[in-house]
């Protein structure tokens, strides 16, 4: 029986020698700062123009990471792959047959993705704030200000536990097509739908990416958004309680049926 370590040699393996998932994690990186540092610059350039509740609660640190709600999709696609493309290829049944305690296999292929995309995640936020604060100029905020390094390492946990929840909901449908079928339409167009709709808008503020966000403001009620019933650290904890319950059913599924 493989031992632990073992097994997290394996999947490091299996991550570093597959392009698409580098290539992904690339993609998150360059997307995220990217788009950020353009929105900085409209921001810096419109500012005398934005409405005033906008000026007042202005958040440059939030401002620096404006990029995340498409970066995040990369970092998504990064967690499907990771487990779906074993699937796809039927590359599982060895994997199992190699380690055949189902927890510790997907622990090992949990453990490693994430703490890779937690590194990627972390670059990416601290390459966005410092590029962000500088196009952003006057209205600026240096990391030694209040609350900001707590948003700068929190906008890396959000892209490492997007990464993990992708995984944990790509275990339990066992399909990178089906799974991105439903994470990206859910991300990238349900949420922020529902989000911005009157009737909708209490329920939308649970959901995993709009509470997990909040860790990256600084600013209560940033840039004039509606406020919430948590806080930065109670969103993070909710989005939290998503991926707990995402990588639960992950695992049930891959105990109880076949490879």
């Amino acid at each position: 029986m493989s031992t632990f370590p073992a097994v997290l040699r394996s999947e490091w393996t299996k991550i570093r020698t597959v392009a698409s998932t580098i290539w992904t994690l690339v993609a998150a990186l360059v997307v995220t700062v990217g788009i950020s540092a353009g929105l900085c610059a409209v921001f810096n350039s419109t500012f005398d123009s934005m409405p005033d509740v906008q000026k007042a609660t202005f958040d440059p640190t939030l401002a620096s990471f404006a990029g995340m709600s498409l970066g995040q999709l990369a970092m998504i696609v990064f967690g499907v792959l990771v487990v779906g493309s074993e699937y796809s290829t039927g590359m599982v049944r060895t994997s199992l047959a190699a380690v055949p305690r189902r927890a510790t296999f997907l622990a090992g292929k949990l453990l490693v993705a994430t703490v890779l995309a937690l590194v990627v995640g972390l670059v990416t936020s601290f390459l966005s704030f410092f590029l962000g604060q500088a196009i952003l100029g006057d209205h600026s905020i240096g990391i030694d200000g209040p609350n900001v390094l707590r948003a700068v390492i929190g906008a890396g946990l959000y892209m490492a536990l997007i990464a993990l929840f992708s995984m944990g909901v790509a275990t339990m449908l066992r399909s990178s097509m089906l799974s991105l079928g439903i994470l990206m339409p859910f991300f990238f167009l349900i949420s922020t739908i529902l989000g911005n709709v009157e009737a909708t808008r209490k329920v939308a503020q649970w959901f995993p990416d709009r509470a997990g966000s909040m860790i990256m403001q600084t600013v209560p009620e940033a840039m004039g958004s509606d406020p919430a019933p948590y806080g930065p650290w109670g969103g993070l904890g909710i989005m939290v309680l998503w991926v707990v319950a995402a990588v639960l059913g992950g695992y049930l599924v891959l105990k109880q049926r076949d490879a």
